[in-house]
């Protein structure tokens, strides 16, 4: 493994980290605040810090679409906009559950990154890898349930939120698969620019909402309660998280990239296990699972890549 390479799992690992914190970050926020204010607050203050690195490391000039405007309005829209939206809709409407459910949807990414990489681009998986997908899913799924479905759906509105949880992680991955044609710009550049097209789209759909009755604007007390949320998403799961992810996917490449998704509901169940959770046998079993599955396609396509290049 080339240090390069190394780096590259380093950045993904410490995106999907700080991703699995946020879902417990979140809980007692969507309480308080609804997802799509919140969301503002959140990509608008990041588009900004954005904005500003990106104005004093490359200057104005690196603020130009190059004809790459409709590219970047959608998949920045699919990220700031559709994934949290949909994401975290999906959690608010779920309830008490909805922590742990929308962080093992989490799990589907990989999956929908093989077919939207198949779709969008025409590759086709190996048979390994979309092996080691669906084994490491099934481990998440060990860990959230316990052995036990029915945490998946029971609620009146669970299979809705589960819908619109999906979407959301298809929106990502979109916005993940979507960096692999900016490949002559920096991370930094296509990080800022999707942000600033994305917020866009969100004060628009707020504007428009708002407008017609069916959000209204938090009040003083509202942000105030959120604040120490906002702070975490801001910075740790908002500018961290994502220049970290992108820049990794560019290293390693999105299908490889995607799967360390599969250690976001970890990461959770490891906070509330911090919290004095009591992990049981069966989850235990279900983390193993996971990891192997990731170490072993990890291992598979490191030899297969010295295989092409010895040949």
């Amino acid at each position: 493994m080339t240090k390069k390479y190394l780096l590259g799992i380093v950045l993904c690992l410490i995106a999907v980290f700080s991703w699995g914190g946020m879902f417990p970050v979140m809980a007692p926020a969507l309480k308080i605040m609804d997802p799509f204010y919140f969301t503002l607050f959140r990509y608008g203050t990041v588009a900004v810090i954005f904005a500003i690195i990106l104005l004093f490391v490359e200057g104005k000039s690196a603020f130009k679409s190059d004809g790459n405007f409709l590219k970047l309005w959608l998949f920045g829209t699919s990220a700031f906009a559709g994934f949290s939206f949909l994401v975290f809709l999906g959690q608010k409407t779920a309830g008490p559950s909805g922590s742990i459910i929308a962080s093992v949807m989490m799990a589907i990414q990989p999956l929908l990154g093989v077919l939207v990489g198949w779709v969008y681009r025409g590759v086709k998986p190996t048979i390994v890898s979309l092996i080691s997908m669906i084994v490491a899913a099934i481990g998440v799924f060990m860990v959230v349930t316990k052995g036990d479905l029915s945490v998946l759906y029971k609620g009146d509105n669970t299979i809705f939120a589960l819908v619109l949880i999906l979407l959301g992680a298809l929106c990502w991955v979109i916005y993940t698969t979507g960096g692999g044609d900016f490949k002559q710009w920096s991370i930094l550049r296509y990080s800022t620019l999707t942000s600033i097209y994305g917020v866009l789209s969100v004060i628009v759909i707020l504007f428009v909402a708002t407008l017609m009755g069916w959000l209204s604007v938090p009040s003083f007390g509202q942000i105030s309660g959120v604040s120490g949320a906002l702070i975490y998403m801001i910075s740790f799961a908002g500018v961290i998280a994502v220049f970290a992810w992108n820049l990794g996917n560019r290293i390693i490449g999105p299908i490889n990239g995607i799967l360390f998704m599969n250690l976001v509901p970890i990461t959770s169940f490891v906070i509330s296990i911090v919290n004095g959770y009591k992990i049981s046998g069966f989850e235990l079993a279900g983390v193993s699972i996971t990891i192997l599955a990731l170490v072993g396609n990890n291992i598979y396509n490191r030899v297969a890549q010295s295989k092409v290049l010895k040949s």
